[in-house]
């Protein structure tokens, strides 16, 4: 048992396990087992961005030829995850995942920076207003946030694909690139945008052709605070906590120690089995090699101030506060750059 107090004296009772005794909340969510990747083929997490400089992140990796249009219709909810969900189809026939909440505009900016300098990254659009046909009169999860006759505000749009297939997830401890200069910048592009939700449930494996492709599958947890804070609106997406974030902890000699993934706030310990799932995870932003701080830090550096604002006015953030946090991203740019 772990207790904590808090400033203003609330108590909260942590206890952890021992062999054969139950944890409370541990029949919330069962965990299933890691996946044998069976497939054949190379494995790839990053690719040279040759056209870097010109790359269209207003848009993003599906271009404008792939962005949405048309009538939507809904085909069912998605239960996965911990944002509200569900999938519809375009008058095309394509679909497409519907993420509402404060995680839709956070993650359309960090799927295209993290697309320009070479890491896989999914065809995400932002839609400010998404009319959906055929709603159902009830959802599990986000029902205030839709109004009568299925309007929609604030939705971000992932394109699937009827070419790709999800092997499983993979282990930032336990992957083919562990140690690699791509796998450290990673690291650093994560500590860029402050995507602090680095749980191994949030990769994902995709086969693509004769290419096994590792990516961070969920980037909705980004451009907030450096860790899980409360209230929880000011840890996803929010200006003022994205700009009042530390950072950088440390620098050695050899190693650049990241803020990023930062502990949860003690807060969280109301609900142990979702604290302890990320309690750990600070190591991800240590001990990165100053080379390759330096080596990602001089690929963001390539970007430009409207490429940057584009990322930010595709998720519809105002000029105000594109403009913002463009000047926040590239404070960290020449902050790694000048190590």
């Amino acid at each position: 048992m772990d207790v904590r107090k808090l400033p203003n004296g609330i108590v909260f009772v942590l206890i952890l396990s021992v062999p054969g005794t139950p944890v409370w909340g541990a029949g919330k969510k069962k965990t299933a087992p890691p996946e044998e990747i069976t497939s054949t083929g190379s494995a790839v997490l990053w690719k040279q961005p040759a056209d870097l400089e010109s790359r269209d992140l207003y848009y993003g990796p599906g271009g404008s030829g792939h962005a949405p249009h048309g009538v939507f219709t809904f085909v069912k909810e998605d239960l996965n995850g911990t944002n509200p969900k569900f999938v519809v189809r375009d008058r095309d026939g394509q679909e497409w995942k519907v993420k509402f909440g404060n995680e839709a505009r956070p993650e359309t900016v960090a799927a295209r920076i993290v697309w320009a300098v070479g890491y896989e990254a999914d065809e995400d659009y932002f839609m400010p207003n998404l009319q959906v046909r055929g709603m159902p009169a009830r959802l599990h999860r986000g029902q205030k946030l839709i109004s009568p006759g299925g309007s929609i505000g604030n939705a971000r749009l992932k394109r699937e694909s009827k070419d790709e297939k999800k092997l499983g997830d993979w282990r930032w401890r336990s992957d083919p690139f562990t140690g690699t200069r791509e796998w450290n910048g990673l690291k650093v592009v994560m500590a860029v945008i402050n995507n602090w939700d680095l749980k191994d449930d949030n990769n994902a494996i995709y086969q693509e052709g004769n290419e096994r492709i590792y990516m961070v599958s969920d980037l909705g947890a980004s451009f907030g605070s450096a860790g899980r804070t409360f209230p929880r609106e000011r840890s996803k997406g929010d200006l003022d906590s994205y700009e009042r974030s530390k950072f950088i902890r440390r620098v050695t000699a050899s190693a650049v120690d990241f803020q990023s993934p930062a502990r949860p706030s003690f807060v969280f310990l109301v609900d142990p089995w979702d604290y302890l799932k990320r309690v750990h995870l600070e190591w991800i932003g240590r001990n990165v090699p100053r080379e390759d701080v330096l080596w990602m830090g001089n690929l963001l550096a390539r970007l430009s101030t409207r490429q940057i604002r584009d990322a930010f006015r595709a998720a519809g953030y105002s000029p105000e506060e594109t403009s913002q946090f463009a000047d926040a991203v590239q404070k960290r740019i020449a902050i790694i750059t000048e190590l």
